[in-house]
């Protein structure tokens, strides 16, 4: 009930400014900006998950907490998730951190006095903790802290969770018919995509397994979805992470088992984890009134951050790890 609180009943919208950024292989992402008062103020990067966008409630939520303090937020849509198909055949994935490092160098590059805090959910929370584990120390020093919230950390558990029972139902239904929506405008884009992606298998997909399979393996140069599962999972790189970084997950999340979370006493000294009792996916509802419910964990994520990008020119400080 609570996962699916906030795509049913959280109505909220904020008005994003737009940004088109060039990618270095050729592609593009749009960045959707929401400005504070202050053209110094702090930055919160946000990165959505499955098939969200900028859109999305928890990221609207995440904006507004942001907003309520004075800072700027904004938003990398991932590939093909802004409205506009991107222009490359590959998609998003969870593993791909290519286009998250481009954008915060670019950030850094353009305003060398930034403070910034990185929020990724579910998928983006994955993109998030494998760049940070993937970059260790080389994390540009703008970036103060992160928080990730409900991330899938081991990419198998979760797809076989999700290809089974009421989550199959539900919630893989719901991914998958924008996913091969997707898939069917691109090969009628360019019908060589058959080439490489079985295109008939992709668009009769009824599983992560079938589509992960068809689509995402061998457009990204996985030997198979399990692969892709494999070396796409955020949970190997989460001992490399220097900077200070949140985890947040409920054990009783539809879409993220409990067995599938690491543990935390092995995670390295700048990681902590905060794994409750109840709080679904992307939800963690707090309040009295049900018209009056907010997210625990996003109003937690800017709390952890304001200590680590507060003030201008990023005078925040990292804990020393």
């Amino acid at each position: 009930m609570q996962t699916i609180w906030g795509p049913l009943f959280r109505r909220h919208r904020i008005r994003w400014r737009r940004e088109r950024v060039a990618t270095s292989d050729g592609d593009f992402v749009d960045l959707d900006w929401a400005d504070s008062a202050r053209a110094d103020a702090p930055l919160v990067l946000l990165l959505h998950g499955l098939e969200g966008s900028s859109s999305s409630h928890y990221v609207v939520g995440l904006a507004r907490q942001a907003l309520a303090r004075g800072w700027r937020a904004v938003t990398l849509n991932f590939r093909s998730c802004s409205g506009e198909l991107n222009r490359l055949r590959p998609f998003y994935h969870s593993g791909h951190t290519a286009d998250l490092d481009e954008v915060v160098r670019l950030l850094v590059t353009r305003e060398p006095g930034v403070s910034i805090g990185a929020v990724g959910v579910s998928l983006g929370g994955n993109v998030l903790l494998k760049w940070l584990g993937e970059a260790q120390a080389d994390v540009p020093r703008a970036v103060g802290g992160a928080v990730a919230i409900s991330v899938p950390f081991n990419l198998a558990t979760c797809a076989a969770t999700l290809d089974r029972g009421f989550s199959g139902l539900v919630y893989t239904a719901n991914f998958l018919a924008t996913m091969r929506a997707k898939v069917r405008l691109k090969a009628a884009r360019d019908p060589s995509l058959g080439d490489i992606v079985d295109v008939p298998l992709a668009l009769r997909a009824r599983t992560f397994a079938e589509y992960d399979r068809a689509v995402t393996a061998p457009l990204n140069g996985f030997k198979d979805e399990r692969d892709y599962w494999t070396r796409a999972s955020s949970a190997p790189f989460l001992r490399r992470i220097r900077l200070p970084t949140l985890l947040v997950s409920a054990l009783d999340d539809p879409i993220v088992p409990a067995d599938a979370l690491p543990d935390p006493a092995e995670l390295p000294p700048a990681v902590h984890a905060e794994f409750v009792p109840r709080g679904g996916h992307a939800a963690f509802l707090e309040g009295r009134w049900p018209w009056r419910v907010e997210s625990w964990a996003e109003r937690r994520a800017v709390e952890f951050l304001a200590s680590l990008v507060r003030g201008q020119g990023g005078s925040g400080s990292r804990w020393v790890c």
